[in-house]
Protein backbone atom coordinates (compact mmCIF):
# COMPACT_ATOMS: atom_id res chain seq x y z
CA UNK A 1 0.00 0.00 0.00
CA UNK A 2 1.20 3.49 -0.82
CA UNK A 3 0.93 6.29 1.72
CA UNK A 4 0.02 9.89 1.02
CA UNK A 5 -0.58 13.06 3.00
CA UNK A 6 -3.65 14.90 1.76
CA UNK A 7 -4.42 18.48 2.70
CA UNK A 8 -8.17 18.87 2.49
CA UNK A 9 -10.54 21.82 2.82
CA UNK A 10 -14.10 21.02 3.85
CA UNK A 11 -17.19 22.77 5.23
CA UNK A 12 -16.93 23.32 8.98
CA UNK A 13 -20.17 21.55 9.87
CA UNK A 14 -21.13 18.26 11.51
CA UNK A 15 -20.67 15.24 9.27
CA UNK A 16 -18.21 16.73 6.79
CA UNK A 17 -15.18 14.91 8.14
CA UNK A 18 -17.24 11.72 8.46
CA UNK A 19 -18.13 11.93 4.77
CA UNK A 20 -14.45 12.27 3.89
CA UNK A 21 -13.51 9.32 6.11
CA UNK A 22 -16.27 7.17 4.60
CA UNK A 23 -15.14 8.02 1.07
CA UNK A 24 -11.55 7.06 1.91
CA UNK A 25 -12.80 3.71 3.21
CA UNK A 26 -15.01 3.23 0.15
CA UNK A 27 -11.92 3.71 -2.05
CA UNK A 28 -10.11 0.97 -0.10
CA UNK A 29 -7.99 3.42 1.87
CA UNK A 30 -6.97 3.36 5.50
CA UNK A 31 -6.57 6.54 7.55
CA UNK A 32 -3.22 6.46 9.33
CA UNK A 33 -3.28 9.96 10.81
CA UNK A 34 -5.34 13.12 11.01
CA UNK A 35 -4.43 16.63 12.04
CA UNK A 36 -6.78 19.59 12.12
CA UNK A 37 -4.77 22.50 10.75
CA UNK A 38 -7.24 25.37 11.18
CA UNK A 39 -10.83 26.53 10.94
CA UNK A 40 -11.38 29.73 9.03
CA UNK A 41 -14.39 31.45 7.46
CA UNK A 42 -16.65 28.42 7.82
CA UNK A 43 -14.07 25.99 6.41
CA UNK A 44 -11.96 23.34 8.07
CA UNK A 45 -8.46 22.52 6.88
CA UNK A 46 -7.18 19.05 7.72
CA UNK A 47 -4.12 16.98 6.95
CA UNK A 48 -4.97 13.31 6.48
CA UNK A 49 -2.38 10.55 6.14
CA UNK A 50 -3.82 7.64 4.16
CA UNK A 51 -2.65 4.28 2.87
CA UNK A 52 -4.25 3.12 -0.36
CA UNK A 53 -3.88 0.09 -2.61
CA UNK A 54 -1.57 0.68 -5.55
CA UNK A 55 0.60 3.72 -6.06
CA UNK A 56 -1.70 6.27 -7.73
CA UNK A 57 -3.74 8.66 -5.59
CA UNK A 58 -5.74 10.18 -8.47
CA UNK A 59 -8.83 7.96 -8.00
CA UNK A 60 -9.02 8.82 -4.29
CA UNK A 61 -8.57 12.53 -5.00
CA UNK A 62 -11.34 12.38 -7.60
CA UNK A 63 -13.71 10.65 -5.16
CA UNK A 64 -13.00 13.20 -2.42
CA UNK A 65 -13.44 16.18 -4.75
CA UNK A 66 -16.94 14.88 -5.64
CA UNK A 67 -18.13 15.35 -2.06
CA UNK A 68 -20.05 18.62 -1.80
CA UNK A 69 -17.79 21.39 -0.51
CA UNK A 70 -14.68 19.22 -0.20
CA UNK A 71 -11.49 20.19 -2.02
CA UNK A 72 -8.18 18.33 -1.98
CA UNK A 73 -5.59 21.12 -1.85
CA UNK A 74 -2.43 19.02 -2.04
CA UNK A 75 -1.17 15.45 -2.18
CA UNK A 76 2.27 14.40 -0.98
CA UNK A 77 3.62 10.85 -1.35
CA UNK A 78 5.44 9.37 1.64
Amino acid sequence: MAQFILEVSLPDRPGSLGAVASAIGFAGGDIRGLQVLKNEAGRGYDEITVAIPGSDSSDLVSILNQIGGVEVLSVKAL
